[in-house]
């Protein structure tokens, strides 16, 4: 499905991010620092967002969407990394990277609770995790739509309105220190840090 969708992806994504999801990829890339994995980079859209000193590697299960990401990257001018694979199965050992971001994607990813679990296990200790994604509204007319919305949604490309990130990413374990929730409740931005070793140990 994604590699059909690829093509027109930016496209159809453009208005939708205007209205709904503005600022969001600016917010990712301002917080991102050192090593950078992002999981289901899609055709590569925060690219532009990120400072010149990180160092970025991206994942995504469509091959046809890393085409586009690469098209992006070198026109750039940004070394990039990036590699096919699985958000629930990492191919990248523990502890490997700074940062781990994830756009608008958990939302469709079918096991969300094992893919937060692997960004906890290839993060360093004290690194960071953001997130930003549609979630379930704070306000229950919307929320009552969105379930409804979801009753073709996912069974037409796997896509979830009623989730919610948040306690997934903190029973993996994770220090959440900035959210921030907006659009009736219905987008959530996360920054989250894996613990210290020496507070793991505690």
């Amino acid at each position: 499905m994604w590699d059909k969708a690829a093509p027109t992806y930016d496209k159809q994504m453009a208005l939708v991010e205007k209205i709904w999801f503005a600022g969001g990829r600016e917010w990712l890339g301002r917080r991102a620092h050192g090593r950078v994995l992002e999981v289901a980079i899609g055709t590569g859209l925060n690219l532009p967002h990120y400072r010149s000193d990180t160092s970025v590697t991206g994942i995504e299960l469509s091959p046809e969407m890393l085409v586009i990401a690469r098209e992006r990257a070198t026109d750039l001018g940004r070394p990039v990394e990036l590699r096919e694979g699985d958000a629930e199965r990492l191919p990248f050992g523990d502890a490997s990277f700074d940062t781990v971001v994830c756009a608008l994607s958990l939302c469709s990813i079918p096991d969300p609770a094992a893919a937060i679990a692997e960004m906890y296990r290839v993060l360093l200790p004290g690194g960071t995790l953001l997130l930003v994604d549609h979630i379930a509204s704070s306000w229950p007319p919307i929320r009552a739509a969105q379930w409804l919305l979801e009753r073709i949604t996912i069974r037409a490309a796997g896509e979830h309105f009623t989730r919610r990130q948040l306690p997934l990413v903190q029973a993996a374990g994770f220090q959440v220190t900035e959210t921030e929730r907006l659009k009736a409740g219905t987008v959530e931005r996360i920054l989250a840090r894996k613990p210290a070793a020496r507070e793991a140990a505690a």
